[in-house]
């Protein structure tokens, strides 16, 4: 909560930090390297591979996970994972949590895992305990042919952010109608 208290005084969204935050990530623009700086950047945020969210969302019987799409809102309306509900602001994320018990597990994701790292974070200070960051986020779940809605339909699309971050993406998945970040 301090955080986001301190963001809001500063005049700074999560979204506007982690993107000034980009350029230092974006030196090494590949898959292993970006995720070893995440994983050093956030050492208390748990890891969830996609291979893992899967088989735990097709489990029956077992509690399924808040999903929370740290993404800004037109990246979020141009495709997210099954059920996930926006969290791209302060104001969504108390919404969504609210009365969620501090033990209920939370995935967290953005484009490639830093957004969602640094939510993370902030998710654990407010005392929930089971929270997990999906690793390569969207770009990898997309990018392994699993599957991402808008509006309750399956699409083929992602919102790519920016050309840079997009070369994570694969080329066939980018969105080409929604106005990408620069």
């Amino acid at each position: 909560m301090r955080f986001f208290l301190y963001l809001s005084t500063i005049g700074l969204s999560v979204t506007n930090l982690c993107f000034a935050y980009s350029s230092f990530l974006a030196q090494d623009l590949d898959w292993p390297s970006l995720k070893e700086k995440i994983r050093k950047q956030f050492p208390s945020v748990a890891q969830l591979s996609t291979e893992r969210l899967t088989l735990w969302l097709s489990v029956s019987d077992t509690t399924k996970p808040l999903l929370l799409d740290s993404r800004a809102l037109a990246e979020y309306k141009t495709s997210h994972l099954p059920e996930a509900k926006f969290a791209g602001s302060e104001q969504e994320v108390l919404k969504a949590t609210r009365d969620l018990n501090r033990g209920h597990p939370i995935v967290v994701y953005c484009s490639v895992g830093y957004r969602s790292s640094k939510l993370a974070v902030n998710l654990q200070e407010l005392g929930f305990k089971n929270v997990y960051n999906l690793e390569g986020s969207i770009f990898q779940w997309a990018n392994e042919g699993r599957p991402v809605y808008s509006q309750g339909v399956e699409v083929k699309r992602v919102h790519p952010f920016n050309r840079k971050w997009g070369r994570l993406l694969k080329k066939e998945l980018w969105a080409k109608s929604e106005k990408n970040h620069e």
